[in-house]
């Protein structure tokens, strides 16, 4: 049981660090995009279950963005990068330097902007993962949709047929100044990618 336990410990441990570098990496590229410095927090990293997703994103029937994308190469997927809109009002007022007043009112100026700061946090947690598991991922083209978190998950699935059980949680918060605004990244590998992703690390899948 404990090697059970020290097995499980082990693999969070690689996704956080996997978490913290591409953190890293999308605070320099924001920073770089709105010309002023961007803080990003050590993001909380989680394993869910499918099912788990929309009960981390306050249901299915709730209202969110995401940008969505798919992950393709040796170890593909699909990725999703959710704001509620209170959070993507905050993140163009105070990240984007974008006035926004009622979430409802998003332009196209303003959905270009959340599209190209998930396409940033995609590229830079990709590219983190890809350089530890020296995995070939690269995303596709992003899409932004506003709609029911439910509706969002079933779109992928329609797109690129059944997603795997298993999903990565990155909880990210931006922060500049003394703002905080807290937005959900979760890459759902097709369901070979997993053990293909923790193999490449070193760690026998098929203990878990």
């Amino acid at each position: 049981m404990e090697l059970f336990k020290n097995f499980k410990d082990f693999k969070m441990d690689v996704l956080k660090e996997v978490g913290n570098i591409g953190a890293g990496h999308a605070a320099t590229a924001l920073s770089q995009l709105v010309g002023k410095p961007i803080d990003m927090a050590v993001p909380k990293v989680q394993l869910l279950s499918f099912e788990e997703i929309t009960e981390k994103v306050g249901g299915a029937e709730e209202l969110v963005y995401a940008v969505f994308l798919r992950v393709e190469g040796e170890a593909p997927g699909n990725l999703f990068f959710i704001l509620t809109p209170e959070a993507a009002v905050s993140l163009l007022n105070r990240i984007a330097g974008i006035e926004v007043s009622s979430a409802g009112e998003l332009g196209e100026m303003e959905m270009s902007a959340l599209n190209e700061i998930g396409n940033i946090l995609a590229g830079s947690y990709l590219s983190s993962l890809a350089d530890f598991t020296k995995l070939s991922m690269f995303p596709t083209v992003p899409a932004l949709a506003m709609d029911m978190a439910g509706a969002i998950l079933a779109y992928g699935l329609l797109q690129f047929g059944q997603m795997g059980d298993d999903a990565l949680l990155i909880d990210t918060t931006f922060m500049e100044g003394h703002d905080e605004i807290e937005g959900q990244f979760f890459l759902i590998p097709d369901p070979e990618s997993f053990p293909k992703i923790f193999r490449s690390l070193g760690v026998p899948f098929d203990n878990d």
